[in-house]
């Protein structure tokens, strides 16, 4: 589990992709001596499992829906990423429950600066469309924003000067795509909904 507070910033140090589908990222990250086999990354959001540290980097497995379904897919070497580790009890929850497990990705539609903030169009797909709400929660690669708006087919955030500093959506340009991860309360509310709408001979849409 995770809060969508970033860490820190690494580099993709190489992708590698196997024939079944699966594949393997190295990235190189300040604090990879800290890491030990078995525990926790979120990388851009997605949470991957640390299969090697050490050397100022680090090696995860990645499934091949992880690769279809997230940027890592077509992520490239030098590619810059956000990193958290894994929450640890007793940490303060500094932004909201973020399970590193990616919904869909969006493409940035529009980002404009104002002073001291930029407001940035997000794609909203389809498949994800009933779970981001004004004022809720929304993780795009791994950090915790607040939804401004919602209009049709696409939503709105903020970003401060900490977001622009020290994450890589400063930098995301429009037409680059991100990882989408909607507030897990929200998709807990919607298959309550939909079991209790299906007891009662009702459609599940």
């Amino acid at each position: 589990m995770f809060t969508g507070i970033v860490e820190a910033l690494g580099t993709i140090v190489g992708v590698e992709r196997n024939p079944d589908g699966s594949g393997r990222v190295v990235v190189a990250a300040d604090f990879a001596a800290e890491l030990t086999p078995g525990e926790s990354v979120a990388v851009d959001g997605v949470c991957l499992t640390v299969a090697r540290a050490g050397s100022g980097r680090f090696v995860a497995d990645l499934m091949p829906e992880t690769l279809t379904r997230t940027t890592l897919g077509t992520a490239a070497a030098g590619r810059e990423v956000n990193l958290e580790r894994a929450a640890a009890v007793g940490d303060r929850l500094g932004g909201h429950l973020v399970t590193g497990h990616v919904d869909a990705t969006a493409a940035v539609l529009d980002r404009a600066g104002g002073e001291g903030y930029d407001l940035v169009r997000i794609e909203l797909p389809e498949a994800v469309e009933a779970l981001v709400a004004p004022q809720g929660s929304v993780a795009l690669d791994g950090v915790s924003l607040t939804v401004i708006d919602v209009a049709e087919g696409s939503f709105t955030v903020g970003l401060i000067p900490t977001t622009l500093r020290e994450t890589t959506l400063g930098r995301r340009a429009v037409g680059e795509r991100v990882n989408l991860e909607a507030d897990v309360v929200a998709k807990y509310v919607r298959r309550a909904v939909q079991a209790s709408l299906a007891s009662f001979g009702v459609g599940n849409g």
